[in-house]
C-alpha cells in the first residue's frame, strides 16, 4: 500500500507541479549566469573579454564552486538602448539564469532593477555608478564598482582645496548625468561651495557639434572658469574640442569624472586626435591597490585580447574590465556559500505573468528565482580579496574604503598628482599606507595653457576687457568721505581711497571705474543705489554704505573698513564751577543713604558695645553725642572710641572698608569736576528722546530713518530729514520750539567731523549700534572675498590708519564735544557695597540680642512673672542696660596667678628649688 501511494506521488508531483516550479539539485553541474553589455562601448569591449576571462578562471578552478560549472549568456544592448536592455534581460530570465551581470549604463540600470526586484535575481553592475541606484529602492541591485557619490566627494575636496568658490558642471541629461551631478551639488554645498551654472548636452551619442557648441557659449559667458565635465566617453572628447576651439583654455580649470582616463586606458589611438584639447586636464580613475592577482592578469591581458579577436589587439585594459572580472569572482563566491547553505536552484512562475499565457512575446515563461533572496544575502556577505583590492560591502551595499586617484594630463601621457579616499581625503600618500590623519596636499598641476600658477577660477560675467561699473553716491555733504573732484570724472576721498589702496592689493588685474549716482542737489538713498546691483547697472557700489540686515539680503558686502554707529548729538552747554561744586559728585539719593548709614552704623556699634565698653556709656545727652561723633568720625578714620566686642568690630572693619570706597570714588570724581570743563544737555541720551515728544533730525537717505520707526518705535511726524551739515547746525540752534531739532541723530563718522568746527554741540549718551561701512558687490560674487581680504591686510599693516588720518583727522574742539561730562555716581554704583554694611550690621544684632535673652533667661531662673509682659520688657531692658561684669576675665587672672611660679637664681648662676605660690585675691 505504501509503494501506492509513492507512485501517485511520483505522478501527482511531475503531472501537475512541474507546469509552475522546477527543481535542480543542491548542487548543479552547471549553473546559468547573464551578461548585459554594450559590445561597442568603450567598457564594454573591455568588460566582455574580462567576464570571459574570469568564468574560465573560475571553471578551471574547482576549488571555488566545487565542480559546478559557470554558463554564461551575453547580451548586447546597443550603446544604452533602454528597450534592448528590457528584451535582453527578459529573455535571459527565460534561461533559468540565476543571477545577471551588468547593465553598463546606469540608465538602463533603473529600469532593469524593477524587473530584478520582480523576479529576485541579482543583477550585480560593475560600471553602473548612478548614486540614486540604492540599495533600499532597488534590492537586488548590487553595485561591484564605486558610486559617483564618493567620486564628486573627490571632486569638491579637489575644488575646495584649491579655494574656488563656484564651478559650473556640463553633463549629459540622464539619469547618470542628472543624478552624478545632483551628488557632487550637496557635496559641494557642505565646503560652502556651489554649482553656479548647469550645461546639459542630449543623452545621445549623435549629439551634433553645433548642439556642443551652442552649450559652451553660455558657460563662456558665466563668471565661473572651474568647469566639471560629466559625460561618456564616447563623446566627451568632442565637448573638450569646442571648449578648445572656443579659447576657454586659458585660466581655466577642467575637471572631468573617470571617463576620460577610462578612454586614455583603453584605446590611446582613439584620444590622440584631442591630444592638445585635453592638455591640463584635472581626471579621476578608481584607485586599485597594486597586488600578485593585478599583476598576472595584466600580463595576460595581451593573449585574452588576441584570443577574442582580432581587430582588439590594440584594446588595453581599464579599471572597469578589473572591476568586471572580480564581478564575476564575488557571484561565483556567493553561489558556493548558497550551495552550501543549502540553497537550490528553483523557479516558479509568477502569477501576474499567467494571464499572458498565448500572447507572442510569451512573457508566461518567464521564471523567478525562488530562492534569490538567499543568494542576494550570500553575495552581501561576499568578503575576499580581488583584483581590485578587498571585495566586501557595507551595510548601504557599496564597497568599502573607495579611493581614487587624481590624474593631470600632461603632454602624450598622465601624471598621478595625488590620491582622494573616503577615509583621508586628499593626500600623496596612497590609501591605507598612513595610519594618521594628514593635512589635504596635492602635487603641483600643469593648467591648461600649460602654466603653473593656479586659476583664480572666476572672471567678470561680461568679460571682455568690461571696466567694472562702481556707482559712487553724489553726496552734497561729507565731502571728506566721497565726492567728486571739479571738472573731472573721479572721485577722492576716504571711501576712495581705502578702495583703491584694497584694489591695488588685489593679485589679478581688475579694470573698474566710477559712476556717480545722485543728482547733485539732495543725497541719494543707498538702498537705491543697491538695488542698481541687482538689476544689473552697477557690478559693486563704493562710498560710505552702512552694513545692515536688510542690506545684506540684497548684496554681498565686504569686510567693514570703518565701524559707525548710531549717536545723538545735541546742543551743550559748560556747567561753570559754583560754591556747592563740591556736591556734584554725589546724587541727592546717593548723599542720603550714604548719611543715613553713618547713622545707623554708629547706632549699631553703640548698641553692641554700652554694656562692656565704657566709651559707649554715661548720661543720655553723652551717648547720643558719642553716637553721632562715632558714626562721622569714621569718615576720616579718627574715631577715638575703642571697640570691645567681635561683633562691633566685625561691623565696623566692614563699614571701614565701604567708607574707604565712598572717599576714593569721591575723590576722583571732585578731581575730574575741579579740573575738566563739564558740559551739560537738556537731552541725556536716545532713552530721553524716545521717552519725549521732540522732533529728531537724520541724515536723508541713511539707515538711521528706518532704524528709529521700526526698531525704536518714533512716528514718523517726529522725525525731520536733513541733507547737510549746516541744515544739522541750523536745526540744532533753532531748537524745537522755533521750527527746529532736539537733537540729530547719525552716525559717528559724520557727527565727529560735524563737531570738528561747532564746539556748542555735542555728543550725549552713548553710541547705541554697532555697524559698520562696506563695499557692496552682487550675491555670491568672488570679488568682494578678495576685497575683505585685502581690507584686512590694510588694517595689519596699518594702511587703513594712515588713510584716516589723512581724511578723519579730528581737531581740538572736537575732541572736546566727545567728553559728555563725567557722570555723578548714583546709589546703582554702591548698592552692593551698602547691602553688605546692613547685613553685617543685623546680623550683629540678630547675635547680640539672642545671647542677651540667654544671658537673662539663666539670670532670672524663672522669678519673673510670665504673665506680665510688660514687668518682663521692664526687666530685660534693665538688665541689656547693666554693665557686664567681668568675671570671665577675673577667673582668668586668678587662675594664671595660682598657677605662677618662680624660679629664683642665685648670684653664682646655680638653680635653687623652683616652688608655687598661691595668689590671693586682693
Amino acid at each position: 500500500m505504501g509503494k501506492v501511494w509513492l507512485v501517485m506521488f511520483v505522478i501527482f508531483y511531475y503531472g501537475f507541479l512541474s507546469h509552475g516550479v522546477t527543481d535542480v539539485s543542491n548542487r548543479p553541474s552547471v549553473v546559468n549566469i547573464g551578461a548585459l553589455l554594450s559590445f561597442n562601448s568603450t567598457v564594454g569591449k573591455v568588460a566582455k573579454v574580462a567576464i570571459d576571462a574570469a568564468v574560465k578562471d573560475i571553471n578551471s578552478n574547482p576549488t571555488i564552486l566545487n565542480g559546478t560549472r559557470l554558463n554564461i549568456s551575453m547580451q548586447d544592448t546597443k550603446l544604452s538602448s533602454g528597450f534592448l536592455g528590457i528584451i535582453d534581460s527578459l529573455l535571459l530570465m527565460e534561461k533559468d539564469t540565476v543571477a545577471i551581470i551588468g547593465p553598463e549604463f546606469s540608465v538602463m540600470a533603473h529600469v532593469i532593477s524593477h524587473i530584478a526586484n520582480e523576479l529576485q535575481v541579482p543583477l550585480l553592475s560593475f560600471a553602473a555608478t548612478d548614486p540614486t541606484l540604492s540599495h533600499l529602492q532597488f534590492p537586488y541591485f548590487v553595485r561591484t564598482t564605486s558610486s559617483d557619490l564618493f567620486q564628486m566627494a573627490a571632486i569638491a575636496d579637489i575644488v575646495s582645496y584649491y579655494e574656488w568658490r563656484d564651478v559650473v558642471a556640463v553633463y549629459i541629461d540622464d539619469d547618470h548625468g542628472r543624478n552624478g551631478i545632483a551628488v557632487l551639488g550637496d557635496k559641494l554645498a557642505e565646503k560652502h561651495c556651489k554649482i553656479s551654472y548647469k550645461a546639459t548636452l542630449k543623452p545621445n551619442i549623435t549629439i551634433s557639434k553645433n548642439e556642443v557648441y551652442d552649450a559652451l557659449v553660455k558657460v563662456a559667458l558665466m563668471e565661473s572658469r572651474v568647469i566639471v565635465l560629466h559625460t561618456y566617453p564616447d563623446f566627451g572628447l568632442e565637448v573638450l574640442h569646442v571648449a578648445n576651439e572656443l579659447g576657454m583654455v586659458n585660466g581655466y580649470a577642467w575637471i572631468t569624472t573617470d571617463w576620460l582616463l577610462t578612454l586614455l586606458d583603453t584605446d590611446p589611438s582613439k584620444a590622440a586626435p584631442y591630444l592638445n584639447d585635453i592638455q591640463g586636464v584635472i581626471t579621476l580613475r578608481m584607485y586599485t591597490p597594486d597586488n600578485p592577482g593585478k599583476r598576472d592578469f595584466v600580463s595576460r591581458w595581451g593573449n585574452l585580447t588576441r584570443e577574442k579577436a582580432t581587430d582588439q589587439g590594440s584594446l588595453r585594459l581599464n579599471n572597469y574590465g578589473l572591476y568586471a572580472y572580480d564581478t564575476v569572482r564575488v557571484l561565483a563566491y556567493a553561489l558556493d556559500a548558497f550551495f552550501k547553505n543549502g540553497g537550490t536552484l528553483s523557479f516558479s512562475n509568477d502569477s501576474s505573468l499567467n494571464n499572458l499565457r498565448g500572447d507572442n512575446l510569451h512573457l508566461d515563461t518567464i521564471w523567478v528565482f525562488s530562492s534569490g533572496n538567499l543568494l542576494l544575502k550570500n553575495i552581501l556577505e561576499v568578503n575576499t580579496t580581488g583584483l581590485t583590492g578587498q571585495l566586501k560591502f557595507d551595510s548601504d551595499g557599496n564597497l568599502v574604503d573607495p579611493a581614487y586617484e587624481l590624474i593631470n594630463v600632461i603632454g602624450t601621457g598622465v601624471r598621478r598628482i595625488g590620491y582622494w579616499s573616503n577615509a583621508s581625503g586628499l593626500s600623496v600618500t596612497e590609501p591605507g599606507k598612513s595610519k594618521t590623519p594628514m593635512t589635504p596636499k596635492l602635487y603641483g598641476v600643469i593648467w591648461p595653457g600649460q602654466t603653473t600658477q593656479t586659476p583664480r577660477g572666476w572672471v567678470f560675467s561680461s568679460g571682455n576687457g568690461r571696466h567694472l561699473r562702481i556707482g559712487v553716491p553724489l553726496r552734497i555733504s561729507y565731502s571728506e568721505f566721497v565726492s567728486e573732484v571739479a571738472d573731472t570724472d573721479t572721485f577722492g576721498g576716504y571711501c576712495i581711497d581705502v578702495f583703491t589702496a584694497a584694489h591695488d592689493l588685489l593679485p589679478y588685474p581688475v579694470p573698474y571705474k566710477f559712476i556717480p549716482f545722485g543728482d547733485g542737489r539732495t543725497n541719494p538713498l543707498n538702498s537705491q543705489l543697491l538695488h542698481m546691483i541687482t538689476t544689473g547697472k552697477f557690478d559693486a557700489v563704493v562710498g560710505d554704505i552702512t552694513i545692515t540686515t536688510n542690506r545684506a539680503k540684497m548684496v554681498d558686502f565686504t569686510q567693514p573698513y570703518i565701524e559707525s554707529g548710531l549717536v545723538v548729538v545735541a546742543p551743550i552747554r559748560k556747567l561753570n564751577s559754583s560754591a556747592w561744586a563740591f556736591l556734584r559728585p554725589f546724587t541727592p539719593m546717593m548723599w542720603f543713604v550714604t548719611g543715613m548709614f553713618f547713622l545707623v552704623v554708629g547706632a549699631v556699634v553703640w548698641i553692641l558695645e554700652r554694656r562692656i565698653n565704657d566709651d559707649f556709656r554715661g548720661p543720655a545727652r553723652r551717648q547720643f553725642v558719642t553716637i553721632i561723633w562715632f558714626s562721622f568720625s569714621t569718615l576720616f578714620f579718627s574715631h577715638r572710641e575703642r571697640t570691645v566686642s567681635t561683633l562691633g568690630r566685625l561691623v565696623l572693619i566692614i563699614w571701614l572698608f565701604v567708607v574707604l570706597i565712598l572717599n576714593s570714588s569721591y575723590i576722583a570724581s571732585l578731581t575730574s569736576i575741579l579740573t575738566v570743563e563739564q558740559l551739560s544737555s537738556s537731552v541725556k541720551g536716545i532713552e530721553s528722546l524716545v521717552t519725549s515728544n521732540d522732533r529728531i533730525g537724520f541724515l536723508r537717505g541713511s539707515f538711521a530713518e528706518n532704524y528709529l520707526t521700526e526698531e525704536l518705535n518714533i512716528h514718523k511726524s517726529r522725525l525731520v530729514a536733513l541733507n547737510s551739515p549746516s541744515e544739522y547746525e541750523k536745526a540744532l540752534k533753532d531748537g524745537p520750539g522755533n521750527g527746529g531739532v532736539a537733537a540729530i541723530i547719525d552716525e559717528r563718522a559724520y557727527m565727529e567731523l560735524f563737531l570738528a568746527t561747532r564746539c556748542e554741540f555735542g555728543i550725549v549718551g552713548q553710541e547705541f549700534t554697532k555697524m559698520g561701512w562696506g563695499f557692496a558687490f552682487p550675491r555670491d560674487s568672488p570679488l568682494a572675498i578678495d576685497m575683505s581680504t585685502a581690507i584686512l591686510t590694510l588694517s595689519e599693516n596699518g594702511g587703513l590708519q594712515r588713510i584716516h588720518d589723512k581724511w578723519l583727522t579730528r581737531s581740538a574742539c572736537s575732541a572736546e564735544g566727545e567728553k559728555q561730562g563725567v557722570d555723578r555716581l548714583e546709589i546703582k554704583s554702591f548698592w552692593g557695597l551698602f547691602l553688605l554694611s546692613g547685613i553685617a550690621c543685623v546680623v550683629a544684632l540678630l547675635c547680640y540680642f539672642i545671647r542677651m535673652a540667654y544671658c537673662f533667661s539663666r539670670r532670672s531662673n524663672g522669678n519673673l512673672d510670665s504673665s506680665s509682659r510688660s514687668a518682663w520688657l521692664r526687666s530685660f531692658l534693665s538688665f541689656v542696660n547693666e554693665k557686664e561684669k567681668e568675671d570671665k576675665n577675673r577667673a582668668k587672672k586668678m587662675r594664671k596667678e595660682k598657677g605662677r611660679s618662680r624660679r629664683v637664681v642665685h648670684e653664682d648662676g646655680s638653680n635653687t628649688r623652683v616652688h608655687n605660690e598661691m595668689a590671693m585675691p586682693n
